[in-house]
């Protein structure tokens, strides 16, 4: 049971109450205040002041009306049944209480101070035994399973309880019914776990898997690794949401959990509009079976804003720790850091750079530190892993601010969203000298491809960096300035990025592509290229050596079905080297 005492409001300041008698009150408690039960949170001790900031607005509120702290953080409840739901920043279910809350004329409401269950509490799940009355379990051991969403849901043994089963139940089961005893001690598959404390695990792994996402210039050129952390910065209109909802349908992660932290009502609209009609390739069935949606919008009080990121991360904790792989896709950070501004600025705390708090770097870092490919707690050795996808949105696309270049120092994978391609309608916008990887995959690269992949990813970065100087010179001095050799680089380059480089996500075949669709397309371009350089080297003019036949045909691989790949491009190669299909 938790402790509460009460006390009294005796100043209001929009979302930021100070509040006296509040005895025993810690650093980050949840506080009920007034007479509809606002929820807030503890963000300064003062003596005999206590200042709390709400999640939601404080209309309403008057001096003298009193205030009842929990004697707890911020928990957030975890079982099954939180696949497919919407929630807001601090997981209250948004379409239940919008149903509950609905107001005379039908239109959804949601009602202020409103709390209700993040697990259903009504459901039945098919509980499987998977363990032993007599066995000694610790934490992380299974107790059990239930089928959710398409996955098996492991029901665990507590990170703070030990002992010797004692009982094991078997059938149809409520989150809060007995699944088993501990040593006499009931456990049940509902339970709750503070946002900001991370949740333990036994060995932390570096991250050596890609993550395969489909997307042809994140997997060959920028990959991301399994348990690593991406930021993708980017102007308003480069393409952020689209690129996070194409890693959500497309990435190989068995759950996602798609964090809306303080964007504007009509984007996030949409992406409640359209994550529940995306098809789950895996399944065929919706996408919404294996994604958790957590809204909080811009004129959203901030301290929900700035506690959605936590709640998200330790729902992908808590997917991972049953050994499972978990996409957060946390859209925007940006958000996220303001909402930590105007929290510090009404504390009158020292301001840093661009007014942002002291303390922000090791913020981001708290947040990115939470990603990783680890072995869980529990003595089956599971392996599961959290891979953080945040999106940055910096003021006029300009990345030497603050979040962006903190972001740079804690992400592995970098994704430089470039304002000039969106304008050019080349998405995905990603610019492919500005972006870069420090995951070494290579090795986890050479188990599932040929051996001259590596190579070939090199030899792609080289030509486009060499293409992008040459357009220097061309904008200066006109193309026929340059030499067969640099005319033929430029070709290529734009071969690259035209026909390998850009994708449509709308398009039913390339929307997703294969690893092995992806070598082969690159393959293609490369044997063109080098057929076309030694046909220079032996004093060949470059308009001779030009077939635009051979151009169109690269250009449609992207059409074809992965089968019908690699047999067109080793025909288009052998035409290139002027050879006769075999």
């Amino acid at each position: 049971m938790t402790s509460t005492t009460t006390g009294r409001i005796q100043r209001v300041a929009g979302p930021v109450i100070e509040i006296t008698g509040l005895a025993g009150a810690r650093l980050n408690d949840v506080v009920r205040v007034g007479p509809d039960a606002l929820l807030g949170e503890v963000i300064r001790l003062d003596r005999e002041r206590t200042v709390v900031q709400l999640y939601e607005s404080s209309a309403g509120l008057a001096v003298g009306d009193t205030a009842e702290t929990t004697g707890h953080p911020l928990l957030v409840e975890l079982g099954p049944g939180l696949l497919g739901q919407v929630f807001d920043g601090i997981l209250r279910p948004l379409e239940l209480l919008a149903r509950d809350g609905d107001d005379p004329h039908g239109r959804p409401f949601l009602p202020r101070g409103a709390e209700a269950s993040s697990v259903p509490r009504h459901r039945r799940w098919a509980f499987e035994p998977l363990a032993t009355v007599g066995d000694r379990l610790g934490p992380g051991d299974p107790l059990g399973k239930v089928r959710e969403g398409g996955l098996d849901h492991l029901i665990l043994v507590p990170p703070d309880r030990h002992g010797e089963l004692t009982h094991l139940a078997n059938g149809e089961l409520t989150v809060t019914d007995p699944v088993a005893h501990l040593d006499g001690e009931p456990v049940t598959m509902l339970s709750r776990w503070p946002v900001r404390k991370a949740r333990p695990f036994r060995k932390r792994h570096d991250p050596h898997v890609p993550m395969i996402t489909g997307q042809r210039i994140i997997d060959t050129l920028f990959p991301l690794a399994r348990g690593g952390a991406a930021t993708i910065p980017g102007g308003f209109g480069t393409g952020k949401t689209v690129i996070e909802q194409s890693l959500a349908k497309w990435a190989d992660a068995d759950v996602v959990i798609y964090v809306g932290c303080g964007e504007r009502g009509n984007e996030l609209t949409e992406v409640l509009d359209e994550f529940p009609a995306l098809d789950d390739p895996r399944t065929g069935r919706s996408l919404m079976e294996r994604t958790i949606l957590i809204a909080n919008t811009s004129n959203m009080p901030v301290a929900a804003r700035e506690a959605s990121i936590y709640t998200g991360i330790t729902l992908a904790e808590y997917y991972r720790d049953q050994g499972l792989h978990v996409a957060v896709l946390a859209d925007s950070t940006s958000r996220w850091a303001e909402a930590l501004r105007e929290v510090s600025g009404r504390l009158e705390e020292m301001p840093g750079e661009e007014g942002y708090p002291a303390y922000l770097l090791s913020r981001l870092a708290g947040f990115y530190e939470r990603a990783g490919l680890v072995t869980c707690s529990g003595r089956d050795a599971r392996t599961g892993s959290v891979t953080i996808i945040g999106a940055v949105s910096p003021p006029g696309g300009d990345f030497s601010e603050p979040v962006t270049q903190y972001s740079l120092r804690l992400a592995g994978t970098f994704w430089a969203l470039d304002t000039e391609l969106a304008r050019a309608r080349h998405f995905p916008a990603i610019h492919y000298n500005r972006s870069y990887s420090l995951y070494d995959l290579s090795s986890s690269f050479a188990e599932r491809l040929p051996a001259d992949h590596a190579p070939m990813r090199a030899w792609a970065s080289r030509l486009l960096q060499q293409e992008e100087e040459l357009m220097g010179t061309v904008q200066l001095l006109g193309a026929d300035a340059l030499s067969d050799h640099e005319r033929l680089v430029l070709r290529t380059g734009r071969s690259l990025r035209e026909d390998f480089l850009q994708q449509s996500s709308f398009d039913p075949v390339d929307a997703y592509c294969s690893l092995d669709k992806q070598y082969w397309m690159l393959w293609a371009i490369h044997a063109v290229h080098h057929a076309r350089l030694a046909a220079l080297e032996a004093k060949h003019p470059l308009d001779d050596t030009t077939d635009r036949a051979l151009d169109l045909d690269i250009a449609r691989l992207r059409r074809h079905p992965d089968a019908e790949v690699p047999p067109i491009a080793q025909a288009i190669a052998q035409r290139a080297s002027g050879e006769e299909a075999t």
